[in-house]
C-alpha cells in the first residue's frame, strides 16, 4: 500500500472554529447555571414550607432543654412519710407525732401523689394520697409582715386537694400585705377518711400548731385564721363553730398540744360545700365565734351560694359581729362549662374580667377594717368586737332599733328610755309574754 493511500484512510479529526466552540462553551455553562438554580429554588421552597424550631427545640417541636426543679414526692422509707414543699422555702411539718393514734399507721408510709400542670412545668396542681397530714408555712420578710397567718384550706370534692390555685398562688399574694401563709395538706374522704372526723380534725390541729409556734415563726398568735374554697371550706366553716369542743377532747396530758388554742382569729369561706347550718342543722354558735367572710357566684353557682346563704343567715340571726358575705350575679363553680368552650376557673383568677374575679380585693377590704393588717402586737378592731359581744346577753329575736356598730345593736345615743320623762313604757318583743 503506498503512503498515500495510507494517509488517505487515517481518521480525520475536525476542529472547529474558535467562534463556534467558545459558543457551545458557554451554552454548558447556562445549562449549568440553570439546574443550579433550580436547585436552589427546590430548596428555598422546601424550607419555607418548614417551621422554623423554637429557641431551646428541635425541628419536631421537642424540648432540647428539660424544666429543672421540678417538685417530686419524696422517699419511702419504714418511717412515716415526709411531706416535700410544694413551693421553694416552704416549712413542712406533719400535724401529728408519728406515733399518733389520729393516723393510720398502716398507710402512714406511703408517698402522696402529685398532679402536675401539663401546660407549665413544675406545677403542682393537685394532690392525693394524703396519709401523713401537714402543713407548709411560709413566712413574710420582718419589715413587711403584720403577724397574720391565713390557713389555706383547698377545694377538690374531697376526692383531691387543689392546691395549686386554691393555695400556692396566694402565697405571693397574701406576701405583698405582710401576711404569712400556710398550705393545709389534710386527709381525703377519696383516701377513706371521714370529713368530719379527719379533715375538719387536720384544719382545727392545724391553727393548734401554728399558734404553737407563733413566736418561732413571728407570727401574732392572736391574727391566725383560715380560708377555704369548696370542699376546704367544709373545713373552715366548722372550725368557727367546734373549736371549743375540739379543744375539750384534744386536752390530754399527754398531748403536747393540749391548752393551744384552736380558735381561729377570722375565717374565709370561698364558694363553699355544705356548712354546719346546710338541710336544716342549726348548731349552737359560740358567743366568742370569729368574723367570717363570704363569698362565691350567685344564681350560676345557685347550691354553693345557698350554702353561703344559710351560713350567712345563721351568724347574723346572732347578731355576730363583723360577718361580711359578697354574692356575684356573674359567675359559675370552679370547673363549671362556660358557654365559649372555656370552663370556670377559681382562686385568684381573673376570671375574663367579671366582678367575681375581684372577690380577693374585697376580702382584703374587710381583712383591713378588721385591724389585722397592722404591726403584730396591735389588738385588732376584731378582738375588741367580740369581746363587747361576749359581755352582753344574747340579742332575743324581734328586738327592734338601734343601730349596729362594730356588728353589735346599741341603742341611738337620743333614744328616749323608760326613765325619760314623757316616754312610752317600752314595747315587748314577739318572743316576750305579757
Amino acid at each position: 500500500m503506498s503512503p498515500q493511500s495510507i494517509h488517505r484512510s487515517a481518521p480525520r479529526r475536525v476542529i472547529a472554529p474558535p467562534r463556534i466552540r467558545n459558543g457551545a462553551q458557554r451554552a454548558g455553562r447556562i445549562r449549568a447555571l440553570l439546574c443550579a438554580l433550580t436547585a436552589w429554588a427546590g430548596l428555598i421552597a422546601c424550607v419555607a414550607q418548614t417551621p422554623t424550631p423554637l429557641p431551646g427545640t428541635n425541628a419536631t417541636g421537642s424540648f432540647l432543654f428539660r424544666p429543672l426543679g421540678i417538685p417530686q414526692p419524696g422517699p419511702t422509707n419504714d418511717a412515716p412519710y415526709s411531706p416535700q414543699p410544694i413551693l421553694p422555702g416552704g416549712i413542712v411539718i406533719p400535724l401529728y407525732p408519728a406515733d399518733s393514734p389520729a393516723i393510720k399507721q398502716e398507710r402512714a408510709r406511703e408517698a402522696e401523689q402529685y398532679n402536675m400542670s401539663k401546660a407549665v412545668p413544675g406545677r403542682i396542681s393537685s394532690i392525693v394520697n394524703i396519709h401523713n397530714p401537714s402543713i407548709e408555712v411560709h413566712p413574710v420578710e420582718g419589715g413587711l409582715n403584720t403577724g397574720a397567718a391565713v390557713i389555706l384550706a383547698a377545694g377538690g370534692g374531697h376526692n383531691t386537694l387543689n392546691v395549686g390555685g386554691e393555695s400556692a398562688d396566694f402565697v405571693p399574694y397574701f406576701f405583698n400585705y405582710g401576711v404569712n401563709t400556710v398550705i393545709l395538706r389534710n386527709r381525703l374522704r377519696k383516701d377513706g377518711y371521714n370529713v368530719q372526723a379527719d379533715a375538719v380534725r387536720d384544719a382545727l390541729q392545724a391553727i393548734r400548731l401554728v399558734r404553737a409556734h407563733a413566736k418561732e415563726w413571728n407570727i401574732d398568735p392572736n391574727k391566725i385564721g383560715i380560708m377555704g374554697f369548696s370542699a376546704g371550706a367544709e373545713l373552715a366553716a366548722p372550725a368557727a363553730i367546734f373549736f371549743a369542743d375540739f379543744d375539750k377532747t384534744n386536752s390530754a396530758p399527754g398531748d403536747a398540744l393540749a391548752g393551744v388554742s384552736s380558735r381561729p382569729d377570722f375565717v374565709g369561706v370561698v364558694y363553699p360545700g355544705p356548712t354546719p347550718f346546710a338541710r336544716g342543722a342549726s348548731p349552737p354558735i359560740p358567743r366568742n365565734v370569729p368574723p367570717v367572710f363570704i363569698t362565691c357566684a350567685g344564681s350560676g353557682d345557685r347550691i354553693h351560694a345557698l350554702w353561703a346563704n344559710e351560713l350567712f343567715a345563721a351568724m347574723l340571726k346572732e347578731g355576730v359581729p363583723n360577718v361580711e358575705m359578697h354574692i356575684y350575679g356573674n359567675g359559675r363553680h370552679p370547673g363549671d362549662a362556660l358557654n365559649d368552650g372555656s370552663r370556670m376557673s377559681g382562686g385568684l383568677t381573673y376570671r375574663n374580667g367579671m366582678p367575681f374575679g375581684t372577690w380577693q380585693d374585697r376580702y382584703i377590704d374587710w381583712f383591713r377594717d378588721l385591724g389585722f393588717l397592722q404591726k403584730p402586737g396591735v389588738e385588732t378592731k376584731a378582738a375588741k368586737d367580740i369581746a363587747a359581744y361576749v359581755s352582753q346577753p344574747p340579742r332575743p329575736m324581734g328586738s327592734g332599733g338601734g343601730a349596729f356598730e362594730g356588728g353589735l345593736r346599741t341603742r341611738p345615743t337620743n333614744a328616749p328610755t323608760a326613765s325619760t320623762p314623757g316616754a312610752s313604757p317600752p314595747s315587748k318583743s314577739p318572743e316576750q309574754k305579757p
